[in-house]
């Protein structure tokens, strides 16, 4: 629908016409009576009264009857019940949802309305319409199911469960921009080489380092997609897979630095390595599992290998670090965080300059 100013409106009517509505009126017109009309279709007035008044429908069958009786084409009768019947079911379903809609308040729905995920709507029963469909679910009680289910689809976290709404949105944003990479077969053996270049970019600016990780890691079947953080979502990255043969790697900023961004890489990177396919992991900065340990020691392996390790101690100046960083084939802000998590220098330090500090821009 549209106004003289060309702006155009939804029409959502909270009604449904029957079709037995137009029978009625169209055996009038034609001076028919409802007893007339059960003689010349074969069927009981019971049924023709129960159609007219909408509580019994129109079959294929008793539309071509209508038909030949009315004048009326058959597809049109079928039309104005499955019209009705659709209604009908959208009515119900409304119901359902104006039941749920306090629901909304554990999603950062205006944050999908910011980001323009989603639209705006006063009405809530139709904002929370929108919602499961950006989830692809059909109720708020499957969301329950598919997204609410630590115990068997995350790994145990405190803040998951405390948010799971905020977390579970996050994750659901990755995983559509995920569906819009295309990507090879996973190959195992091809993502390992993939890090080594991905690796070598960690000196790059991310205008250069960000489409070759994205690029590198689908020719061996993995997605990585950005997804800027979100209030109350702890994340810094995570991991799983989307198809048997499709994993994703889900990365955002929270720590904005170019250290912790390569470590929660890498990290992810070692649990689509190592890990089952069937269970998602993500990284909230709590490591009270082996499977994390295990990620941890990969990323930091990766990162700086072991032989350089007696090393970092003799690290005193900028000048060390930069100089050790080159040797490495890393950025110098990713030694210094190294530094940093052995304990070798204080996280308030001057070194801290040599991290990069990452930004989000409208692209």
């Amino acid at each position: 629908m549209a106004t003289s100013t060309g702006q155009r409106y939804g029409f959502n009517p909270d009604y449904a016409v029957a079709p037995g509505e137009t029978l009625k009126e169209t055996i009038d017109s034609l001076g028919i009576s409802q007893k007339g009309l059960a003689e010349r279709t074969g069927l009981t007035t019971k049924t023709i009264n129960l159609i007219i008044n909408g509580k019994e429908p129109i079959s294929p069958k008793t539309s071509v009857s209508l038909e030949r009786v009315t004048g009326v084409p058959a597809r049109m009768w079928n039309n104005l019940e499955s019209t009705y019947r659709n209604q009908l079911a959208k009515l119900a379903d409304r119901k359902r949802l104006e039941a749920d809609v306090e629901w909304l308040d554990t999603i950062p729905t205006k944050e999908l309305i910011k980001r323009g995920v989603i639209a705006a709507s006063k009405d809530k029963a139709e904002l929370l319409d929108s919602v499961l469909k950006f989830f692809g679910v059909s109720t708020v009680k499957q969301w329950e199911v598919v997204w609410s289910k630590p115990s068997a689809a995350y790994r145990k976290s405190e803040k998951f469960k405390a948010e799971p709404g905020a977390i579970a949105t996050w994750l659901r944003l990755g995983e559509l921009a995920a569906l819009e990479i295309e990507t090879s077969p996973y190959h195992k053996p091809r993502f390992e080489a993939a890090l080594n270049q991905i690796r070598a970019l960690t000196t790059e600016s991310p205008d250069i380092f960000a489409p070759r990780m994205v690029e590198e890691s689908a020719a061996a079947g993995v997605a990585v997609v950005f997804v800027r953080e979100i209030k109350k979502c702890p994340t810094s990255g995570a991991a799983r897979w989307l198809l048997p043969d499709k994993a994703l790697i889900q990365l955002s900023l929270r720590y904005k630095s170019d250290d912790q961004f390569w470590f929660s890489f890498f990290h992810e990177a070692g649990h689509i390595l190592n890990d089952p396919k069937k269970e998602i992991f993500i990284d909230d900065g709590q490591c009270n599992t082996e499977r994390e340990e295990k990620a941890n020691r990969f990323a930091a392996t990766w990162l700086i290998p072991s032989r350089l390790n007696g090393n970092l101690r003799e690290l005193k100046t900028e000048q060390d670090i930069i100089a050790f960083a080159k040797r490495a084939g890393v950025s110098p802000g990713i030694v210094v965080g190294r530094l940093q998590k052995e304990g070798l220098v204080s996280w308030n330090s001057r070194l801290n300059k040599l991290k990069v500090r990452f930004t989000w821009n409208d692209k």
